[in-house]
């Protein structure tokens, strides 16, 4: 899914530097000017990679948006407000570590966003609520310092052009000339602080492992032409659940495979597996194989927080219908792909509720490569000839897809 990133407006360091750490919580019970609009609500939640945040006025707002450089910080600018809500209902949290609200002088008032780390906006617009008044809905999204500094040298004195209700846009990191390059993200699982499994035998861990692989399925897509495969993660870094998501989504990608290689309590037991999502696991070993991957952002000291409905939309948001058939195809594809060629265990085309699978726009498996439990597998997954061989019979899998599933329209 292609973002249109908002269009925010041109402010000059130096006149927003004095007034920056003006904007405090105004208490509805102070004086306020007498058509101010009335902010009577907020919510906010979101996690380290996407942030929603919710408004509602007694009336239609005039927003305007600013980026600010050293430090980062986004400004929204609005008229006359008077801030009606408890001021815990916007405390900070996700991708913010603190926010500044209240009057600017005569009729303006001021909303500061300052991030843990560089964020953009990719949706910035006033909606009519169903009852009483109107909403401002702010999403925004992890990015890099570049385009931080890019939004802030090109952004100008306008208001933000709306994008319709729901959507995203188009990500400025993408270029439009990719369209029609075939685009994989290939995701090594765990990472940093998470290693994952460790080798029955050799102590191997998971982490190092699956990143391995991925460099080597990397290489093989993009021999292929017409094929752009980029990594997730290309050293031992911890990404959380959702940034493996939102990287996907920013890389625009149109497949996402994810790589691991579990243990389990039956040693015995070899093979590889494909995982799709689902919201009822097939089995036990699949439902027990997503709660422990699942426990990756808690090992790590991450959590994603609940919030109303809006927010769970864009947070954990299950897979559209269409891109669950599509994610099904491709799975269907790797196992014909590693039959007679490949080991695989019994029943490999498996389902369960992993979150790493959960972008509702981008068709995506978790491949189990095998278990290191198992003393054969992990002496196959340390073997890097076996390593080519099975990045081979994915490219193949992924190029088969490409022609019979999206060139023939499914």
């Amino acid at each position: 899914m292609r973002r249109l990133a908002v269009k925010a407006v041109v402010v000059t360091l130096a006149l927003l530097v004095p007034i920056l750490s003006a904007a405090v919580p105004v208490r509805a019970t102070e004086t306020v000017e007498k058509d101010a609009l009335l902010a009577f609500s907020a919510r906010i939640a979101g996690d380290d990679a996407r942030t929603r945040v919710v408004i509602d006025f007694d009336g239609r707002p005039d927003f305007s948006v600013h980026y600010v450089a050293s430090p980062e910080r986004i400004v929204v600018e609005l008229p006359a407000t008077a801030f009606g809500f408890p001021a815990a209902d916007l405390s900070p949290r996700g991708l913010f570590k603190d926010i500044r609200y209240g009057a600017m002088g005569e009729g303006s008032a001021r909303i500061v966003f300052t991030p843990h780390k560089s964020v953009k906006l990719v949706l910035a617009e006033v909606q009519k609520n169903e009852g009483h008044g109107y909403r401002l809905v702010l999403d925004a999204e992890m990015t890099t310092p570049e385009v931080v500094a890019e939004l802030v040298r090109t952004q100008r004195w306008t208001q933000p052009d709306p994008t319709p209700s729901g959507s995203l846009g188009t990500d400025p990191m993408v270029d439009g000339a990719r369209d029609s390059v075939f685009t994989i993200a290939v995701d090594a699982g765990h990472g940093g602080i998470d290693s994952g499994a460790t080798g029955a035998k050799s102590g191997t861990v998971e982490k190092d492992l699956t990143l391995a692989f991925a460099k080597t399925l990397e290489e093989h897509l993009n021999r292929k032409p017409g094929v752009k495969a980029f990594l997730t993660r290309r050293n031992d870094t911890f990404l959380s659940l959702s940034q493996r998501v939102t990287l996907a989504r920013q890389g625009g990608a149109d497949l996402f495979i994810s790589l691991h290689a579990d243990t389990l309590a039956q040693k015995n037991i070899r093979g590889a597996t494909v995982y799709t999502l689902s919201d009822t696991a097939s089995d036990r070993m699949a439902a027990a194989l997503a709660a422990r991957e699942n426990l990756s952002d808690e090992l790590a000291g991450f959590s994603i927080e609940s919030g109303p409905p809006e927010v769970a939309d864009i947070l954990l948001d299950l897979a559209r219908r269409e891109t669950q058939a599509f994610s099904i195809s491709l799975a269907n594809r790797v196992v014909a792909s590693f039959d007679g060629q490949i080991g695989l265990i019994n029943n490999p085309h498996r389902s369960a509720g992993f979150q790493v699978l959960r972008a509702p726009d981008i068709p995506s498996i978790l491949v189990e490569l095998g278990f290191l439990s198992n003393e054969e597998d992990e002496k196959q997954l340390l073997d890097p000839q076996w390593r080519e061989k099975v990045a081979e019979r994915l490219t193949d899998a992924v190029i088969t897809y490409r022609q019979q599933t999206v060139a023939g329209g499914g």
